[in-house]
């Protein structure tokens, strides 16, 4: 014998379905967040000036804040962030003259959120599969 819908239980189905798609999606996008930290974190100790290496070695992020939709990861130079802005941006010297810029954080930022975008697009389109 056949069922007669409800239109109710459509509606509850569909909610569901919906909820179980937002919380993949989420779980998907807090994973990228972390790798992505992550590969930033490499790709600036990669990347930073290695007079005496020190200044490279001490990046690292952490764990800012999260909740059930919202993750929050901070990338930082936790022993030398003094240098952060002078070594990125240039300097100028006590007798005169600059010391020529080092462009190290800027371009892998740029990279890290292109690639977040990518995986939030990739994981909204697929459902995180």
């Amino acid at each position: 014998m056949a069922r007669k819908s409800n239109p109710y239980d459509i509606s509850a189905v569909i909610a569901e379905e919906l909820q179980k798609y937002s919380e993949d999606v989420t779980n998907y996008v807090k994973q990228a967040v972390d790798d992505i930290s992550a590969e930033l974190v490499g790709n600036l100790k990669r990347d930073s000036p290695k007079q005496t290496g020190e200044y490279a070695k001490s990046w690292t992020s952490k764990k800012e804040y999260e909740d059930k939709f919202v993750k929050r990861v901070r990338v930082y130079n936790s022993k030398h962030y003094q240098l952060t802005h002078l070594l990125e941006y240039g300097h100028a010297k006590i007798n005169g003259g600059r010391v020529a810029a080092i462009p190290h954080i800027k371009p892998n930022e740029e990279k890290a959120i292109e690639e977040l975008e990518r995986r939030i697009e990739e994981a909204i389109q697929n459902g995180s599969d």
